[in-house]
């Protein structure tokens, strides 16, 4: 009776936690060069979708706390992508409770813009594709 108990308390806290990011640092920036080389492009976004992912996501999606899929994988995130990008970005905004865990509105951080969490979940989906 006491882990029927003590579970959901568990999981809230751990979910709290999904939306947390670190400190800031507070170090100086380094000087920009004189002439600099034109950057990579890794990404339609500019590699936004993957640093909100890192400062956001990662928590949850790179361990599986809670029933959260990992980034890239395939076969758990197969059956999500197949319901369309408008499901996972409402999921992803609004939250979710499924039959393998829960998904926190904006992952626990409602300061992400709705484009955030969108460039984010496009982040996701590029990995299990």
């Amino acid at each position: 009776m006491r882990t029927t108990t003590l579970l959901p308390l568990v999981l809230v806290a751990l979910l709290a936690a999904c939306g947390k990011s670190e400190a800031p640092k507070t170090e100086a920036p380094a000087p920009a060069p004189v002439a600099a080389a034109p950057a990579p492009v890794a990404a339609a976004d500019g590699g936004k979708g993957a640093d909100v992912f890192k400062k956001t996501c990662a928590m949850c999606h790179q361990t599986g706390v809670a029933g959260a899929p990992k980034l890239g994988d395939k076969a758990d995130w197969g059956p999500r992508i197949a319901q369309g990008k408008d499901t996972l970005y409402k999921h992803a905004i609004e939250g979710f409770n499924g039959n393998k865990g829960a998904m926190p509105a904006k992952g626990g951080s409602p300061s992400l813009s709705d484009d955030d969490v969108k460039v984010a979940v496009d982040f996701i989906v590029s990995k299990a594709e």
